[in-house]
């Protein structure tokens, strides 16, 4: 990976997209759908998430038409998003797009024609022997499932650039009816995205930041407990959302294990490989301990990307893997900063590490991502120079970790968790 940048809002975009809780308290009471409950799972979920203040909604959301948003909304925010990202990058790398020889482009939501990646192609007027690839449908994993394609393309193209595009569409998919298991998501995802320049040109590696030394990709897609427990849909009145069901955490956890069964045997040394076979063979035949050895992820990686999908997220994989909480600060600090970005929610947790300049030389850096089908998606980068650039956390990183992360919503709105308006419905 030569460089990425993230989407960030600036100057007079910033402000009218920020979504703090104001905002958010506007947004939720437009909804005429919602009764007492509704409202109080809506708010209490919101103070709940880890999401901070200055997150970005789309446009028709924050100008009350998240309910009628059209082609054009859509389009206007990818390219918002796309284009920003992508001037950034080629500015910063002095890569031209006339230079680019594969494009990949991944947005789960929106599929339109021509496609985003020959949108792409259109405004760059790139070369018209470009290998485009436009990704729909794969959810908060499709980074990586993005990477692993340029990956297998590069083992038979040799010497090549190859753009990944990395975005959700968010305004046309604003849920906007009552069912408390698709509500949750308006509480969690935000506008973001990433565009990266990869290569496979040795040529080019002094100018490196990251190695991509191995990915492992788990999709439990034939499995209908985990096909489901993700899903776009309509609810009873007709509303469009995605409905996430209690079966998530169990089919994340299986889709999780299998994975790493997979990873850790290309990244662990071999005495710990050895530690955990001997202390689990000895576990099982003395029958000493009913706890499950836990594997020392530590031994071969440094560092841990984990996507930013929701603090319940963070909280299960970094108890699963026994992180502490340096390791879990990335992705805490860019959920509270950015939100759930879907697929680009990675590099902002990988941008707040160099930021505080923590990738030296030689580090390893673990990436999970999950994804709706249900899939897991994980890989190793290995940092090829040290690496401090402050990116799009340039102007708030000083701030970053905050004393407290106690959201306004706690003492403004405490007054929806009294009981005695459970008689109340808003009309």
């Amino acid at each position: 990976m030569l460089a990425y940048e993230c989407y960030k809002a600036t100057g007079d975009e910033e402000d009218s997209r920020r979504l703090d809780s104001q905002s958010c308290t506007k947004i939720v009471f437009r909804n005429k759908n919602l009764g007492l409950e509704e409202y109080r799972f809506l708010l209490q979920t919101i103070v709940n998430s880890g999401i901070g203040e200055e997150t970005y909604a789309p446009k028709n959301v924050m100008e009350g038409r998240e309910d009628s948003a059209s082609l054009t909304d859509a389009l206007s925010e990818m390219d918002d998003i796309i284009f920003t990202t992508l001037d950034r990058l080629f500015s910063k790398t002095g890569i031209s797009p006339s230079e680019i020889d594969i494009l990949v482009v991944n947005v789960s939501l929106f599929s339109t024609f021509p496609s985003l990646a020959s949108r792409v192609m259109n405004h760059y007027k790139m070369r018209d022997n470009v290998k485009t690839f436009n990704l729909s449908g794969m959810g908060c994993s499709a980074s990586l499932v993005a990477i692993d394609l340029v990956q297998q393309l590069f083992n038979t193209y040799n010497n090549k650039l190859a753009i990944v595009i990395s975005t959700e569409c968010m305004g046309p998919h604003w849920y906007c009816g009552k069912d408390k298991s698709m509500i949750l998501s308006n509480c969690l995802f935000r506008s973001g995205g990433c565009s990266m320049l990869l290569t496979n040109n040795n040529s080019l590696k002094n100018r490196a930041i990251l190695k991509l030394k191995c990915s492992v990709r788990t999709h439990l897609g034939s499995n209908d407990e985990a096909y489901n427990c993700c899903i776009q849909e309509e609810d009873v009145d007709g509303y469009q959302g995605f409905r996430l069901t209690k079966k998530l955490t169990k089919s994340a956890a299986i889709a999780f294990t299998k994975n790493l069964q997979v990873l850790v045997p290309k990244i662990l040394p071999l005495r710990e490989l050895l530690r955990y076979t001997i202390v689990s063979y000895y576990r099982n035949y003395t029958k000493t301990s009913t706890k499950t050895p836990m594997i020392n992820l530590k031994t071969g990686v440094e560092h841990f990307c984990i996507h930013p999908g929701g603090r319940a997220v963070i909280d299960e994989l970094g108890k699963s893997l026994g992180l502490n909480e340096y390791d879990l600060e990335p992705a805490r600090m860019a959920l509270h900063r950015f939100g759930n970005t879907s697929a680009g929610g990675l590099w902002y947790v990988l941008g707040y590490m160099e930021a505080k300049k923590r990738l030296k030389k030689g580090d390893r850096i673990l990436m999970i991502s999950l994804g709706a089908g249900f899939k897991c998606n994980n890989c190793v980068w290995e940092v090829i120079n040290d690496s401090e650039d402050v990116n799009v956390w340039k102007d708030c990183i000083h701030r970053y970790p905050p004393k407290s992360i106690i959201n306004p919503f706690v003492e403004k709105y405490s007054w929806i968790n009294d009981e005695y308006l459970s008689f109340v419905r808003f009309h």
